[in-house]
């Protein structure tokens, strides 16, 4: 009997479909897995921003969680915007009861206009309860400079604190540098099993069509950590995803703002 890669994405719903549980959805097939979901949040958003968000009740979040795990099963684990202490506390709790590993947290802290979108408890929350869980978490520079606590300007910052974060919480950290000004992207990345760090570089495209970029990011590369490629593995696989999919999807119009990358662009 064949079985698949399996990949539970633990994220809020995105009814434009370019990100959140949608992306993390679509990134999760294209990269050859099935994929599974647990919703922590319904939110009404398009290309032009969020007008609703209506969070689930914890029992019905972890009523999602268990149904998943108990049955299915999952071989990586991606989690999104988690909103509040109690949902970070109730994500951590059972998957420490299953003993998950292979998993990637893309730490959702700042909004596009730099606003907080969680509050100091959940992010403390989120290095107490779930970093000594994660393998690998991929935040961008904002949220980066949050849990580091220091400021982000130059490449040779992103290798600093990927390093220095990466050792005091014990996990592998990507720090994607996409908002620094430069016209290649470079992010980095650093490996806590091997201690190595690297910069994994590409081109910079002329597209408003980036919505989602980190929720794609995160589950590309729990879906080649589910196929049992290595964390370096995994991440140049998924930054080499992405950047195909930004770049082929950079010529699309769809909605007034900013559209989704093409996460099928291998496929049409």
């Amino acid at each position: 009997m064949r079985r698949y890669h399996r990949v539970l994405t633990i994220a809020g719903s995105d009814s434009g479909g370019g990100a959140g549980i949608q992306a993390d959805l679509k990134t999760i097939s294209a990269c050859s897995c099935f994929g599974t979901s647990a919703i922590t949040a319904i939110t009404a958003q398009n290309t032009l921003g969020v007008t609703d968000i209506h969070p689930l009740p914890i029992a019905t979040l972890e009523a999602q969680i268990r149904a998943v795990l108990s049955d299915i099963g999952t071989d990586s684990v991606k989690l999104g915007m988690l909103h509040s202490v109690e949902v970070i506390e109730c994500v951590a709790a059972i998957l420490s009861e299953f003993r998950i590993s292979n998993i990637v947290l893309d730490p959702v802290m700042v909004a596009t206009s730099g606003d907080k979108l969680i509050q100091d408890d959940a992010i403390a929350a989120l290095q107490s309860n779930l970093f000594p869980l994660v393998t690998l978490i991929t935040p961008n520079i904002d949220e980066a400079e949050i849990i580091w606590e220091q400021p982000i300007t130059a490449h040779s910052d992103l290798q600093t604190c990927a390093e220095q974060l990466g050792k005091r919480f014990n996990l592998s950290v990507l720090v994607k540098g996409g908002h620094l000004e430069s016209e290649r992207l470079v992010d980095v990345l650093y490996d806590r099993k091997t201690d190595e760090t690297i910069s994994i570089s590409n081109k910079r495209i002329d597209t408003r069509n980036t919505h989602g970029t980190g929720c794609t990011l995160s589950s590309a590369i729990a879906s080649f950590l589910a196929q049992g490629y290595s964390v370096k593995e995994s991440t140049e696989k998924g930054i080499g995803y992405v950047a195909l999919a930004i770049e082929k999807g950079s010529d699309y119009v769809i909605g007034n703002g900013h559209g989704p990358v093409h996460h099928f662009h291998a496929f049409w």
